[in-house]
């Protein structure tokens, strides 16, 4: 490689740069992304100023610069321009005199209106601004994608999409960002304008309705006028006939739009919402990313080399570099570089972890880079291969404070502006100041002096607080080890997302740390995930820049498949596969690579099993089967195959790689040698004790030298903290090796006193490990599940109890199943008094604690291995698409007992002692009146909740061999305590009193509710309800806790453990009536329940939140709709409006309160079923006016294809409409209608079943919420 090559990292602050001149000497460079360079004063003299820190700098460098001064308030109050500069003596000489108020000690700013990377790549060279550049190469990821997309700086974008969807990208999945917010916020649109166009195409890609061209060309010329700069084009199937959007885009390109972006090119797999939102993505951050490109291509000299990284790991050339790939597009040069150095080093796997400022990123490479499909960054839905990389909110600015119950890390950040409280501006306490007092972080190793004092002080302050609230005594270090320790957690939450919940383990890797603050807590971190070895490579501060340096050009195409693997079909591909292949092969050469420089591509295949919804990638390969292949890799990921089941090749994608003339490895910016290694000694303080640790700096040392831990290793802007029981050796790139030596002790077994207060730093990180558990069962759940249910809608939870039935932690999913497992793991130990190792118990019964029948649950009782005594149980509970019943899909709206809505399943083992007994449940499955019509899924489902708790027992009981049984037993019932205060609190901020409520189902029957607070408790008493009902909208006890669990959670804006203890204030009186009807052992005589869990638990939400004046009423229903035949069942629920807040506008379009499922994409909808989506949009409307107004409801409808029988169990469709609060006026009641084929439409009620024919379509309108407050009043 001749001349200077430039690999830069423009981040969100600073800019990173490796420069590698011809010679092959490295050289470093840091500069802030803003372009300007700060200083301040030392001396002034008439036109002429001093600054000693620039004299280092090369003479006459900043002559043309543009020189700004600020006052102590930041303000700017003089400019000028720089004449001349000596390096001598750090002098400038401006163009204009000084104003008087000008002094020593101002602080001033030298910009030249030239981007970051050319201001590096300039100081590099010292070549000031009158001399030319010459040509290089210049290799470079930035954030200018992701800060626009941020800010909403983007183009003024409008899309362009099928007739009857234009609200589809405001409805999305219809599911709610945070599940306990009141007042909900969804992302906001890119686009500013969105234009129905009038065209159909169907599932197959023929065309139902031709495109009008005409027509399309008025409306594009009325954005034209209107400003529009950029068109997103997104139709409905697209992606497998993409006529009309080539159509309009020769239009729109036609018309002088700046930036045309199609779905089929951008993405051109099945899914139209995150297609269409990736593709206005493209359009919106385009013209940004081109116009920074171009500023910085015009700055370099002519046959200057540029390529900007992908969020897929490869280069792309400046010109070509698109919006949906730049989003990831530093944090994809470290990966690039750590897979490179971890490979070179001689590991085959490896995890990235990348700790920054205000967030850490991990992930994985085992040989190939791991990929996701489709992701999602800063709300965005992002349907383009991207690298799978975590990103937790967790990194050296991270804020330490105490909410007076509870030690909390992140997830807000100090930011560089004021910064940790030790930079002296003010900033709060961070992980920084941490480190900074137990010695880890060295002063003297940063550019400008810290306040060390700041940090004690606020210290002090904590450690105060914590005394006097909870009566615990720490010394400043001991508390801020604490707050280390709960950042470690949380980032080993994320390394473990990376590994375990996709089948393999963090131990079989070594771990590559960089990022500024990574290598102060790798050991750490390591230890906790039982990684053996850690790599810090001496770039380890500036590495996503080093890996610009390492990147070949890559290039991925994919094409949607969607059908049954055969041998034909495999035939068939290998042209599909040469076609693309040919393709990217051309454009790489288009970008300057010969074909000697292409290796051959690799092609692979998506599949999965026919019927299912996870897909896994499989290379082709001589050497194994296709099918071989998956099962394969199936097995290592989920832990099971199906044999006999058939597989879909969903999709085909290829990469090829272009090489390029890359950096060695073995180049180094310093020469090796070995003079003294021990520069100095510092204090650090470690587990308890103050340690004398050694200094050393990476140029310290030879390839193969050695160094024990404790010591600190300092390399150019990272620290890394060696603990004891480490070993560092120097590898020949100069990288450091640290490994576990052979006499680590493990962490002596502690003892707990169930009596003594919970220490709160450990209290913290046991929160975070029981949650990180239960949200490794909910992942191993959607992961190994058949159902659309569990992995699309995630309609499931997942749980952990003590060995008394009490909830521990609930991985939150579905409100509605919260707190109610409990019932049923309460009502398991009742039925079964010795639940033996090896026993799974599985039931749906309503009457033993669960909601409806087609929630079914599944409990593993988790004992001590070496005495048998019970621990813990772990729960899973999901909806079962089909169990039976009158109807298919299994929500009968007209049942009248438990017996017609499916088949009943009592407390069972399902496993007894450790042996299966499958066979007898599936004969349950498949039998009685109304048996289930897939009793096949319903065995592989239960499989998949089987393994989902097998995940947590194996989890529960490492934990209990690291930390000790009586440590964690007495710290699950800790975590219950701090739930219970921190519902005390939230209960003591309301005013004591009774507060009543009541409304109504649409028969007509009342719901009422009195609720008594007294002091830090409340009674919640239902009675007054009416009796219980002959219809299927009967609740249940597990219903209404889990109902009364969601309301006061809300009260709570605070993140907490959900468990027992939010429970343990609340009494709930609930007689015998619809929410309680009375239990009976013939199924027949019980009352009919399956409205009761999704309509009535709405209503009982409703009534609690109207009696605490909190919101008014949300849609109250869940709009449930079936279909099907004997062949097939589908079931959706639909979103609607929600309930406006004292603070807030009640969100249109989303689910509310008891439930949170996403809607299956309408591609995927017309794709897997006889029926079309016709049109689906908001309400506008139908939320209820006030001082804040009542979200909107939706319009939903479907064209059946052939006959089929349709199901709705929907409520708020009379009299009682969604209520307003205040003088806030009521939302809309919904509609449904059927128009059938010949034309005749037919109101329909609440509740219907019926058999529709090819051509009717049914039309639903859910309710909107209402308003709250005097419209008069109306909130802007």
């Amino acid at each position: 490689m001749s001349g200077w090559q430039f690999w830069i990292d423009v981040g969100g602050t600073f800019t990173d740069c490796v420069a590698r001149s011809p010679d092959g000497i490295l050289r470093t460079h840091k500069t802030l992304s803003s372009g300007a360079i700060k200083g301040q004063i030392d001396s002034i003299q008439g036109n002429q100023f001093s600054d000693r820190t620039r004299c280092s700098d090369p003479s006459d460098f900043w002559i043309g610069w543009n020189f700004s001064l600020f006052n102590a308030r930041g303000e700017q109050f003089f400019q000028s321009k720089i004449e001349s500069f000596s390096a001598s003596d750090g002098s400038f000489l401006l163009a204009d005199p000084f104003p008087e108020e000008a002094s020593a000690g101002h602080r001033y700013e030298l910009t030249c209106g030239l981007e970051a990377p050319v201001i590096c790549i300039r100081q590099i060279l010292e070549l000031p601004l009158h001399k030319e550049l010459p040509p290089i190469t210049l290799r470079m990821g930035t954030t200018r994608g992701t800060n626009a997309l941020l800010e909403r700086k983007g183009a003024n974008t409008a899309l362009l999409i099928t007739n009857g969807f234009s609200d589809l990208l405001l409805i999305g999945n219809q599911d709610r960002p945070e599940l306990f917010a009141l007042n909900i916020e969804k992302p906001s649109p890119l686009f500013r304008a969105v234009i129905e166009i009038d065209e159909r195409i169907n599932a197959e890609g023929k065309v139902l309705k031709a495109l009008d061209l005409e027509a399309a060309r008025k409306q594009l010329e009325q954005l034209r006028s209107n400003g529009t700069e950029s068109i997103a084009i997104a139709l409905l199937h697209s992606y497998r006939n993409p006529d009309h959007e080539l159509q309009l885009g020769s239009l729109a390109c036609e018309l002088g739009f700046s930036e045309v972006s199609l779905s089929h090119a951008v993405s051109p797999t099945i899914k139209i919402v995150p297609r269409a939102e990736t593709t206005v993505l493209d359009a919106y951050l385009n013209p940004v990313l081109r116009s920074y490109v171009e500023r910085i291509r015009s700055s370099l000299a002519p046959g200057s080399d540029m390529k900007l990284m992908t969020s897929q790991g490869g280069l792309v050339e400046g010109l070509k570099f698109t919006g949906k790939d730049s989003l990831l597009s530093g944090p994809a040069g470290g990966v690039v570089a750590y897979s490179r150095i971890s490979s070179d080093a001689g590991f085959a796997r490896s995890i990235g972890f990348d700790m920054g400022g205000t967030s850490t990123d991990v992930s994985r490479f085992g040989g190939t880079f791991e990929m996701e499909a489709e992701t999602v960054k800063a709300g965005v839905r992002i349907a383009s291969p991207t690298l799978a990389i975590e990103t937790v909110a967790a990194g050296g600015g991270s804020i330490c404070h105490f909410d007076g119950l509870q030690l909390r890390v992140g997830p807000d950040s100090a930011g560089a502006n004021p910064g940790p409280a030790c930079y002296g501006r003010g900033g709060p306490l961070t992980i920084t100041d941490m480190n900074v007092v137990l010695g880890r972080v060295r002063p003297e190793e940063f550019p400008f002096p810290l306040d060390r004092n700041a940090i004690e002080s606020q210290l002090q302050t904590l450690c105060d607080q914590l005394k006097n609230s909870l009566g615990t005594s720490y010394s400043l270090r001991e508390l801020a080890q604490g707050f280390v320790d709960i950042a470690n957690e949380t980032m080993a939450r994320a390394i473990r997302k990376v590994s375990v919940q996709r089948g393999f383990h963090p131990g079989a890797h070594l771990m590559v740390s960089f990022g500024g603050a990574g290598g102060l807590h790798a050991c750490a971190i390591s230890r906790s995930l039982g990684i053996e070895s850690i790599l810090i490579h001496p770039f380890c501060g500036i590495l996503s820049a080093y890996g610009m340096g390492l990147a070949d050009i890559r290039k991925r195409g994919r094409r949607s498949v969607l059908k049954r693997l055969t041998p034909e079909l495999l035939t068939s591909l290998s042209v599909e596969f040469d076609d693309l292949v040919n393709e990217l092969k051309r454009e790489i050469r288009e970008e300057g690579i010969s074909e000697n420089e292409i290796p051959p591509a690799e092609n692979w295949f998506h599949l999965r099993y026919a019927g299912g919804e996870s897909t896994l990638a499989v290379r082709d390969s001589e050497n194994q089967s296709v099918r071989d292949a998956f099962q394969t890799l199936h097995q290592q990921t989920y832990g099971y195959v199906h044999e006999d089941r058939d597989l879909e090749v969903v999709a085909i994608e290829v990469e090829v790689v272009g090489e390029t003339r890359r950096a060695s490895l073995s180049e180094r910016s310093v020469q090796a040698s070995a003079p003294e290694k021990r520069v100095s000694q510092t204090q650090v303080w470690h587990q308890g004790t103050t340690l004398n640790v050694p200094v050393y700096h990476r140029e310290n040392f030879a390839a193969g030298d050695e160094f024990e831990g404790p010591a600190i290793l300092c390399d150019l802007g990272a620290t890394t903290w060696v603990e004891p029981g480490f070993r560092g050796r120097l590898l020949e790139d100069g990288s450091c090796l640290i490994s576990g030596t052979e006499h680590v002790e493990a962490r002596a077994i502690e003892s707990a006193n169930a009596e003594a207060p919970p220490d709160p730093i450990r209290l913290e990180v046991f929160n975070h490990q029981f949650a990180s558990i239960a949200e490794q069962m909910g992942a191993t759940l959607q992961k190994t599940s058949i159902s659309t249910n569990v992995k699309e809608r995630l309609d499931f939870s997942c749980a952990i109890f003590d060995a008394k039935g009490q909830l521990v932690v609930n991985a939150p999913h579905i409100p509605v199943h919260l707190g109610a497992m409990g019932e049923t793991v309460r009502a398991v130990m009742n039925e079964f008094q010795e639940l033996a190792p090896g026993d799974v118990v599985v039931t749906n019964d309503p009457y033993s604690g669960g909601s409806h029948l087609p929630d079914v649950t599944v409990i593993t009782p988790v004992h001590d291995q070496t005495n048998g005594q019970l621990l813990f149980f772990t729960a899973s509970r999901a909806h079962h698409a089909e169990i039976g019943g009158m109807t298919p899909g299994s929500m009968p709206p007209f049942s009248k007992s438990l017996h017609e809505e499916g088949v009943l399943i009592r407390p069972f083992k399902l496993v007894e002692g450790g042996l299966s007994r499958e066979e007898e449940l599936r004969r349950r499955l498949s039998s009685g009146e109304f048996p289930s019509r897939s009793p096949e899924d319903n065995l592989a489902d239960l499989q998949a909740q089987v393994a989902a708790n097998r995940t947590g027992e194996k989890l529960l009981l490492e934990m209990i061999h690291e930390a000790g049984q009586d440590v964690v037993l007495t710290y699950m019932q800790h975590i219950q305590d701090l739930a219970a205060k921190k519902m005390r609190r939230a209960l003591h901020q309301l005013a004591d009193g009774e507060y009543d409520f009541a409304d109504h189902l649409d028969n007509g029957a009342k719901i009422a509710v009195k609720i008594t607070i007294a002091g830090e408790t409340a009674t919640i008493d239902f009675t007054g309800t009416d009796p219980v009902l002959d219809s299927n909208l009967n609740a249940n006890r597990a219903i209404v806790t889990a109902a009364c669990m969601y309301v006061f959670r809300c009260l709570i804006n605070e993140s907490i453990p959900l468990n027992e203890g939010v429970l343990m204030p609340l009494k709930i009186v609930l007689p015998e009536s619809l929410l309680n009807p009375p239990s009976y052992s013939d199924p027949k005589q019980c009352a009919a329940i399956v409205g009761g869990n999704v309509e009535t638990s709405q209503r009982v939400v409703d009534v609690l939140l109207g009696a605490l004046d909190q919101a008014a009423a949300s849609q109250g229903t869940m709009n449930n709709l079936t279909f099907g035949d004997e062949s097939f069942g589908y079931y959706e629920t639909i979103c609607g409006g929600v309930g406006a807040t004292p603070t807030g506008n009640g969100a249109d379009a989303v689910h509310s309160h008891m439930t949170n499922t996403r809607l299956t994409d309408v591609e995927v909808i017309e794709h897997r079923y006889p029926v079309r989506v016709e049109q689906f949009s908001i309400r506008k409307g139908s939320g209820g006016s006030g001082k804040f107004r009542g979200g909107d409801g939706i319009s939903r409808t479907l064209v059946f294809e052939r006959p089929l029988k349709v199901s709705l169990l929907t409520q708020r469709r009379g009299e009682f409409l969604p209520y307003g609060l205040n003088g806030g006026a009521s939302g809309l009641a919904g509609e449904n209608r059927l128009t059938r084929a010949s034309g005749e439409t037919i109101k329909l009620d609440g509740c219907v079943h019926l058999q529709v024919e090819a051509g009717d379509k049914l039309m639903i309108l859910t309710p909107g919420g209402g308003g709250w407050g005097d419209a008069k009043q109306t909130h802007l």
